[in-house]
């Protein structure tokens, strides 16, 4: 081998080498830049699963861009009030937030689709709706009116229908009873004589011992367990008709979204799509445990009577031809969901439902 035409070639690819690195180091940098976002949520910390699922967004962005994408987690009343959370992103105050939809509704009743509505879609049903149906794309060409984009970062799964004072067997019994309830909800229990509150959920408690509301909604065992509700209304009603399966939204600043390079709009993606998981699987381990120890603690679980199911799916159904006829972006949205909600539970009838509730007898009969 030629020695000097050896060492030529070899300065040659060095140089070449350092050539593409010097302008690998700008390329990469423009693809990761440093950013910085802020995230407010509407949930106090002490609420760890639901509040988790902000911190949940963050933990992932910041090391699925090797901390080069930093989102800061703040919780209710740290920036601004839980209920003005996506307030505050549309207006540019901070760059995104991890609320509920429905809390908005007094902008639009559409916003409470985003979240869930009365007999609407469980948590799977939601989900399958959200990323496989067009709910994603509907809710965001709603929101983005608002100046807003979201993306499902969290599911309860099927709630509880909330703590009353005194029992409820009748739709009379619900007449007059002030109760804490979000969502469009509050306007279908609104009538059969209920008086709908809006109140944040760490405001709930003192309303309630204060006798301000006489009932309340909010999540589900594991976390009604922490407000300590049980203590001041002891009669626990199931199921929340009004929440089969409620998604909680990472809200982001629309203008602020696009604006991020594409590979970090694809890790928020993937980083709320990890939240949105997490949060059910971790409400499907709690709940059972903080259930078995609320009752031993006194509260006392009733089934809301068939009656009272019946004339609230009546007055939901009521209530949505109401709005629709009003609202074109409602009645778009509503029945879309509804088409996909026909055939989803027909099959969720022979598949779910049988397997379910065989394996539900066999607990009951103490074979599990």
């Amino acid at each position: 081998m030629d020695r000097r035409a050896f060492i030529k070639k070899s300065a040659t690819v060095s140089a070449g080498a350092a050539v593409a690195s010097a302008l690998a180091a700008p390329a990469i940098a423009q693809e990761n830049p440093k950013i910085t976002w802020r995230m407010t949520s509407s949930f106090p910390k002490g609420l760890d699963t639901i509040y988790g699922g902000a911190e949940d967004i963050a933990n992932h962005v910041k090391e699925a861009s090797g901390g080069s994408f930093v989102i800061q987690p703040f919780a209710a009343g740290e920036i601004v009030p839980g209920m003005q959370a996506a307030d505050a992103v549309a207006a540019g105050t901070v760059e995104m937030a991890h609320t509920c939809s429905y809390y908005y509704i007094g902008k639009d009743p559409t916003f409470a689709i985003g979240t869930a509505i009365p007999f609407g879609l469980n948590a799977r049903l939601t989900n399958s709706w959200f990323y496989e149906g067009e709910g994603n794309t509907l809710m965001n060409e709603f929101y983005a009116g608002h100046g807003l984009y979201a993306l499902p970062a969290g599911n309860t799964g099927a709630q509880m229908g909330g703590w009353f004072r005194k029992e409820i067997n009748t739709v009379d019994d619900l007449k007059g009873v002030k109760m804490r309830i979000a969502g469009l909800a509050g306007k279908v229990i609104e009538k059969l004589g209920v008086v709908p509150q809006q109140i944040a959920g760490g405001d709930i408690y003192p309303a309630l011992e204060k006798g301000t509301i006489d009932a309340t909604e909010f999540v589900g065992p594991y976390d009604d367990q922490k407000l300590g509700f049980h203590k001041v209304a002891k009669y626990y009603y199931y199921p929340a008709w009004w929440e089969g399966g409620p998604t909680i939204h990472a809200f982001f600043n629309l203008q602020k979204f696009n604006d991020l390079p594409k590979n970090y709009q694809a890790i928020l993606t993937d980083a709320c799509a990890f939240a949105n998981t997490n949060m059910l699987a971790k409400y499907d381990a709690k709940n059972p445990v903080a259930l078995k120890q609320l009752v031993a603690e006194g509260a006392v679980l009733r089934p809301f009577s068939q009656e009272i199911l019946e004339a609230s799916y009546n007055a939901a159904l009521s209530t949505y031809a109401e709005i629709s006829a009003s609202n074109p972006a409602f009645k778009k949205i509503y029945d879309n969901q509804l088409a996909f909600k026909k055939d989803a539970y027909l099959w969720m009838q022979l598949s779910e439902y049988t397997f379910d509730t065989f394996m539900m007898i066999q607990q009951r009969s103490g074979k599990i």
